[in-house]
């Protein structure tokens, strides 16, 4: 689960990612697989875009979603060679904005939550790949998954992947399929420093993907992970 807690349209933001629209997305403390998230992409004439996309990839060839897997992640060593990120990887590199994401530790039943949090408050950008699904009667979704990789440090303490984030002097390089082919991109995939991120114990309550309020990162006690 991902967490977003600023303002899309407020200058710094905007500045920051290098779109130009205003959007009205309001704050997120808790957004699970399925719903809509943001998305930074280019467009046809190569400006970024600000777009809502649901999280949970549709490749175009999927007939009937209810029996396709929910794509949230993919593991970016394989993404060539898979083909439901192939295409993607090629033609539709985007950025996932976001201040933390979510895992969880312990035996089934008795899982521990943990915000995993920039150590110095600041926007992160995850690598995303996305694609535009048609249902029979020409409807159309944007779909998004995120990209993971080997675990840094400290994420390894709770889980072996964690989400790429893709640092603001590579996001051209990240985003431009014209000009950066799929196999060099793939250079710019891989952990983020060791010392980006601290792990912060949550409340339980925030296992419950329909909380999504101010208050519900709720810490238990600052991790030494």
């Amino acid at each position: 689960m991902l967490a977003l807690q600023f303002d899309f349209a407020s200058g710094g933001v905007r500045a920051y990612f290098g779109y130009a629209d205003k959007p009205n997305f309001p704050a997120r403390y808790n957004i699970a697989p399925t719903q809509a998230i943001p998305v930074v992409c280019r467009d046809g004439q190569g400006t970024r875009r600000f777009r809502l996309m649901r999280w949970g990839l549709l490749p175009p060839f999927v007939k009937d979603p209810k029996r396709f897997p929910t794509l949230i992640n993919a593991r970016s060593e394989a993404v060539l060679e898979k083909p439901s990120f192939r295409h993607a990887m090629r033609r539709r590199r985007c950025l996932i904005p976001a201040d933390g994401f979510y895992e969880w530790t312990g035996a089934k039943g008795k899982k521990r939550p943990f915000h995993l949090r920039p150590r110095e408050p600041r926007l992160i950008a995850f690598a995303g790949l996305y694609e535009t699904w048609q249902d029979p009667a020409g409807g159309e979704i944007d779909t998004v998954t995120i990209l993971t990789c080997e675990a840094n440090r400290t994420v390894a303490a709770l889980h072996d992947r964690m989400p790429v984030v893709i640092e603001p002097e590579q996001f051209e390089a990240w985003l431009d399929v014209e000009g950066v082919s799929a196999e060099e991109a793939l250079a710019i995939l891989g952990p983020a420093a060791d010392d980006l991120f601290e792990a912060v114990e949550m409340h339980p309550k925030i296992n419950d993907s329909r909380k999504d309020e101010p208050g519900i990162q709720e810490p238990l006690q600052l991790s030494l992970l």
